[in-house]
Parts: structure tokens; C-alpha cells; sequence
């Protein structure tokens, strides 16, 4: 794996951490764990909702369980088929396969009003100005919470909340406990910000006449400046990224890792089997995640590089014409060549298709401030060594216009003119790219091409 910034997850570093939390009476398993997710349809599928989503679905498939999708479509003024449809595409992006029916919530109204007026029935609720009220038992209400251990509230604290409005609509933490309840959900897995929701829910439970089931809140995503993620951020939405060229292997793996550690030897990068393999509740971590574009762009280029060059040219097939590079024209094999060797230094596709395109299309290079520097240092000796690699690799042979004999051709060239190969190499990428760093010279010479190559060494010249 290439050097990366980012450091080593090892169990000595992470054993301390965990130990409290190992020894710890979580409640038992369940036979068959069920879990869901339950998105409101009224805006896109943000970051953290789609880590919500992931971290429910890890553990329904490493524990062989359900994985369930119900949309809580009851703000009707607000849900839109659009943004169901957003969301059933991103969980479908991200690899998320989904057990049973969706269930939508605003479909089982009439089973939430029967348990309202059974609830007023009983004496546990009751009316006032048209709207039912749930009646808060004057007691502890606590519960052991996967990741933040034991969590009391006493309900003497917490004041009686309407649980069906006077239109008959029921409210947010009434239908979640019905609904919950009727899928048979085992874990509810979200946001730490729905501690709050938490006792008036489990208080539902009890006076149905039901245990409520094991509750994991899960830490926030956090900006870089520490505060909630948000748009001021840049894009939160999973569909932007997938915009902007991660793939869906990457940001499944970046996500994971958004709050959870997997305690062991590996480096971040994981495939989905590893990440199930590794996946545990009890390693999900109490403090904030934070959104660190630069490590999801450095994952995204680690899963990139482990791409095979035809599933990468699948994906980056509809960008090429407009970086003026034309498949038909070059031969499939050689622009797959060319994508093959970009992969391991390409961040997103949008990045390898610009790369690949630079290797075909001459005006796309656009010289870098480090590139500039280097002709700046001495321009008589750049003009000087280009001039001298010109009229050397003119006489190379196109039959042998490959990397061992390119190599050799240029190492002979730099002994023969008193210079470390880095006093040709660096010149070559430069006026072939625009850039200092590139894949190895004898390499790029041979995907660029002798006629190209020679065209573009004249060129830079001029520089």
C-alpha cells in the first residue's frame, strides 16, 4: 500500500479504549436481529443519514440478519416522490440491499390512531382540546445504550407530549415506537441526537405492553471547525459525491470509519466483506466523527488503484470525448493502457479521466507552479536537455518504443551528458504533462506515444 498520512489502526493503540466498554452488560442477542432505516422523504440522502444506514446494515449482515427501509412519509407538505426515489438510489449506489417491502409510514395511520385510542382507553393517555395525550409515568426511565451505557431520565422531568393531533394525524415519536413494534425491529440504530427521543419512546413501549428493543446511538459527523456537519461545509449529500467522482467502494469504506474503528492491524482501506467481518456495536465510538475530505479522497484513490482498468473505463468512458480523446480513434487497448497506469495516482474518476486525457490531448497540459519552478532554476539547462533527449529518441526505433529499451536509451543519454537521470527524467514529464510527478518517464513515453512525445519535447522548448 502506498505511504499514507494516515496511521496505522493497531490493537495496542486502540485496547485501552475499548476495554471499559468490553465489559460491559449489554443486553443479549436477539435470535434474529432486525434493523432499519427510516429516512424522512423531504430533502436528498445526507452523510450521516447514509452512515446510519450502513452501520444498520453491517450489523443486520455480519449477525445474518434483516436489514429493513421505511419511509416516514407523514409530512406530507413536505415528502416527495423525488426524494424517495433519491433516497432508494443512494442506498442502491452505496450497495445497501434492502430485505423485505418498503414500508411506508404514512400508510399505517390507522393502526396508529387505533393504538392512540387504546392507549386513551386504558388511561394512559388522554384528551385535551381535540389532541391525545400521552400521560408520562412519574418514574426512572432508563436503559442500557450499546454505545453510551447506561442513560437515565426521570419522567416526572419530561412533560406530557401529544401523541395523535386534533386532526388525527399521530406525531413523530408515537408512530416510530407503532411501526418499530409491527416490523419486529430488535436494534434501532441512529443518531446520538435522538437520546432525547428516547425515554418518552421506550415509556410507548412499556405501555403498550412491550419491552423496547436494544437502542445504539451512534456519535454525529462533525465538520472541520468542530461544529455539526452541514452545507457550509461544502456538499453533504451522498449523490454530490458520487458527482464528483468517488466511488461507492470508497465512500462505504469512509463512512465506516465515521465514527467506528475496527481495532486491529489493518490499514483503512477495507473491501465490503471485510468491513461485515469487522463490524461490531460494541467498537462504535461515543466521540463526534469528523468529515475529512482529504482522507475520503485518499481512500477513494487507494479503491481506484485496485479498480480493474475496465470497470474504471466503464466508468470514465462518457468523459473522454470531451477531454478530446477519442476511443475509436486510438484503439480501446491502448486507452485502457493508459487508464491502467493513471489509476494509481487518480483521486476520483473525474481526476483519472483528466489524466488520461492529458496522455492523448496535448492541450490539456497546464504547467504547475512546481513545474514552473523548475524551468525558472535554469532554463538553459531544461532547453539544453530536451533538445538532447529529442535528438536522441528520434532515432529509437518505433518497434522498440517500450518501456525497458526507453529506459535504457535515457540512462545512457544522462551518463553520456555528465547527468543524474533525474536531469533528463524531469524535464521529459514536465514537457509531456506539465507536471513534476507523473508515472515513471519510460512508462509515460510509451503511453503518450513517439510521434506525440517528440511533438510535445519541441514544444516545451519554446518554454
Amino acid at each position: 500500500m502506498p505511504d499514507t498520512p494516515y496511521p496505522r489502526l493497531t490493537a495496542g493503540r486502540c485496547a485501552a479504549l475499548f476495554a471499559r466498554r468490553r465489559a460491559s452488560n449489554f443486553p443479549a442477542m436477539p435470535d434474529t436481529v432486525r434493523v432499519r432505516f427510516a429516512p424522512s422523504p423531504t430533502g436528498y440522502l445526507h452523510v450521516g443519514g447514509a452512515r446510519t444506514a450502513l452501520f444498520n446494515w453491517l450489523f443486520a449482515r455480519k449477525a445474518g440478519g434483516q436489514f429493513l427501509l421505511r419511509i416516514e412519509d407523514t409530512d406530507k407538505a413536505r415528502s416527495s416522490e423525488e426524494h424517495v426515489q433519491v433516497i432508494i438510489d443512494g442506498l442502491g449506489w452505496l450497495g445497501l440491499d434492502v430485505d423485505e417491502e418498503i414500508v411506508y409510514q404514512g400508510a399505517g395511520i390507522t393502526r396508529h390512531q387505533a393504538l392512540a385510542d387504546r392507549l386513551l382507553a386504558e388511561g394512559k393517555a388522554y384528551e385535551h382540546e381535540g389532541a391525545i395525550w400521552f400521560r408520562m409515568p412519574d418514574e426512572e426511565i432508563a436503559w442500557v445504550d450499546a454505545v453510551y451505557d447506561r442513560i437515565a431520565f426521570q419522567g416526572s422531568d419530561i412533560k406530557d407530549w401529544v401523541i395523535l393531533r386534533s386532526d388525527r394525524s399521530p406525531t413523530y415519536n408515537f408512530t416510530v415506537v407503532a411501526d418499530d413494534l409491527e416490523m419486529g425491529v430488535t436494534h434501532v440504530m441512529r443518531g446520538d441526537d435522538h437520546i432525547s427521543n428516547t425515554p418518552k419512546q421506550i415509556a410507548v413501549y412499556r405501555a403498550l405492553g412491550h419491552e423496547p428493543p436494544t437502542f445504539v446511538h451512534v456519535p454525529m459527523i462533525h465538520g472541520p471547525d468542530g461544529k455539526k456537519l452541514s452545507k457550509r461545509h461544502g456538499a453533504t449529500a451522498v449523490g454530490d459525491y458520487r458527482k464528483e467522482g468517488i466511488l461507492p467502494e470508497a465512500m462505504r469504506n469512509f463512512l465506516a470509519l465515521l465514527g467506528w474503528n475496527p481495532g486491529n492491524e489493518q490499514e483503512l482501506y477495507f473491501t465490503i466483506e471485510e468491513l461485515v467481518d469487522a463490524f461490531s456495536i460494541e467498537r462504535i465510538l461515543k466521540k463526534a466523527a469528523v468529515f475529512d475530505l482529504t482522507k475520503l479522497e485518499w481512500l477513494n484513490g487507494q479503491h481506484i488503484s485496485r479498480t480493474p482498468p475496465d470497470a474504471l473505463f466503464a466508468l470514465i468512458e462518457t468523459e473522454l470525448p470531451d477531454k478530446g480523446v477519442h476511443v475509436a480513434a486510438l484503439g480501446r487497448e491502448r486507452v485502457l493502457h493508459a487508464v491502467e497506469v493513471q489509476r494509481e495516482r487518480a483521486r476520483t474518476t473525474h481526476d483519472l479521466a483528466h489524466r488520461v486525457g492529458v496522455r492523448f490531448n496535448a492541450a490539456l497540459i497546464e504547467r504547475t507552479p512546481k513545474a514552473d519552478t523548475l524551468i525558472a532554476k535554469d532554463r538553459n539547462a531544461f532547453r539544453a536537455a530536451l533538445a538532447a533527449v529529442h535528438e536522441r529518441l528520434q532515432t529509437v526505433d518505433p518497434g522498440r518504443w517500450e518501456p525497458e529499451h526507453l529506459e535504457q536509451v535515457l540512462r545512457d543519454l544522462a551518463d553520456e551528458l555528465g547527468l543524474k537521470p533525474g536531469g533528463i527524467f524531469q524535464p521529459i514529464r514536465v514537457a509531456l504533462t506539465g507536471d513534476t510527478v507523473s508515472e515513471p518517464v519510460n512508462v509515460l513515453l510509451e503511453v503518450v506515444g513517439k510521434t506525440e512525445s517528440l511533438e510535445r519535447i519541441e514544444a516545451a522548448r519554446e518554454w
